[in-house]
């Protein structure tokens, strides 16, 4: 075959694959209820309340909630909980259910109680609101994991899709690890993100600011040049030096003002107005000045963007991935309509990012690869 014709065969199958993936654009997964006014559902009883006698403490056979829609019968009326998130309690205030993490309960609160989830004791969890037709039910097939070896070609075009849609309709939630900042191409991706509207909050810990603002004073992470991977003489001291620069401005944006900090992820936030969450934790350096050092004052914080997440997207970061995608349910309710929320996933190790969905958050989409890789692909998809 002439090697003419053969370039062009191959490029007839891209275009062909690309074509296939653009007439599959964004379109929102519709929510289908459950007929709550027809049997069985109708004659279900009103959930079971309890009083709770001390602080912090759910009165014994108490109800815990799931990451799903999840239905509250009271006065003969069944509710949606909003602003859901796994593993709490359902408190009944004034007719209306709200979910309570455990610390936040009060004696007096009246707490659902039950721990039957189809109706029968007035709680139902719909778990297949979102659920599409199965396809054909083969009895032996290869590769139906998530791995290594997974073909990522269709979560990318959908995600791309996905996030030029949320861009104006969402809030999109990035969970940051550090190794998004040790390479040039993937911080200055990250960026791009941040200042073309991708972003609406980030979280993360020490390090990444801490990393990221060494990039911009010494152009290297972890003393280690972010793009020729040399290491600096005495590099090892890069990152204290600039924590200790921003303690001693008093905080991150001082030291972005006085020029310090002039290009990075951290800067991008501040001259964006991104909300940049850094949960502090117990082996953090310094640490930098907007750090929350308590646990439970950091946890509210994070919860009140995963509060108003439509898209949370974890990267190269295990634990804080797994925090944020405990918070936040595969539902948001908005002007009353129910839409799914996408949680994603990307790491290197495919334990990573099993283990999020081993954890509780059983509808997170994972991508096995470095960041590095999936910010570039991002970044010259959608920049």
């Amino acid at each position: 075959m002439p090697p003419g014709l053969l370039c062009e065969i191959k490029l007839l199958k891209r275009t062909t694959y690309r074509k296939k993936a653009v007439d599959m654009a964004f379109q929102m997964p519709r929510y289908r209820a459950p007929e709550l006014d027809r049997e069985p559902y109708s004659s279900c009883p009103d959930a079971a309340l309890a009083p709770v006698v001390k602080s912090g403490v759910a009165p014994e056979g108490f109800h815990a909630t799931t990451i799903y829609p999840e239905y509250v019968k009271t006065g003969g009326e069944w509710a949606l909980l909003e602003e859901s998130r796994m593993d709490s309690v359902v408190v009944v205030s004034s007719g209306k259910p709200e979910v309570k993490e455990f610390r936040r309960l009060e004696p007096g609160d009246r707490v659902v109680m039950g721990r039957t989830e189809d109706g029968s004791e007035g709680v139902l969890v719909h778990s297949g609101g979102f659920e599409v037709p199965d396809g054909p039910d083969e009895p032996f097939v290869f590769r139906t994991g998530r791995t290594r070896e997974t073909s990522y070609s269709m979560d990318y075009d959908r995600l791309y899709d996905l996030l030029e849609y949320e861009r104006v309709n969402g809030y999109v939630v990035w969970v940051l690890g550090p190794a998004v900042v040790f390479d040039f191409d993937s911080r200055e991706a990250m960026v791009g993100l941040v200042n073309n509207g991708f972003v609406h909050a980030v979280l993360a810990g020490n390090a990444l600011a801490a990393h990221d603002m060494e990039a911009s004073v010494f152009r290297t992470a972890l003393g280690q040049d972010i793009y020729s991977q040399e290491c600096a003489p005495n590099g090892h001291y890069n990152h204290l030096e600039v924590i200790n620069r921003a303690r001693a401005a008093g905080s991150i944006e001082a030291l972005i003002e006085s020029g310090q900090v002039s290009d990075g992820i951290v800067h991008a936030c501040v001259k964006q107005g991104v909300p940049l969450v850094i949960a502090g934790s117990i082996r953090d350096d310094g640490p930098v000045p907007s750090a929350v050092a308590d646990a439970y004052a950091a946890q509210d914080v994070m919860r009140r963007h995963a509060r108003q997440a439509t898209t949370v997207i974890g990267l190269a970061t295990q634990l804080h991935s797994i925090a944020a995608g405990n918070m936040t349910p595969c539902y948001q309710v908005e002007d009353g309509e129910v839409r799914p929320v996408f949680i994603y996933i990307v790491d290197v190790s495919e334990f990573a990012v099993n283990k999020l969905r081993d954890r509780g958050t059983l509808e997170v989409i994972s991508i096995v690869t470095n960041v590095q890789d999936f910010l570039v692909n991002l970044g010259r998809k959608l920049l």
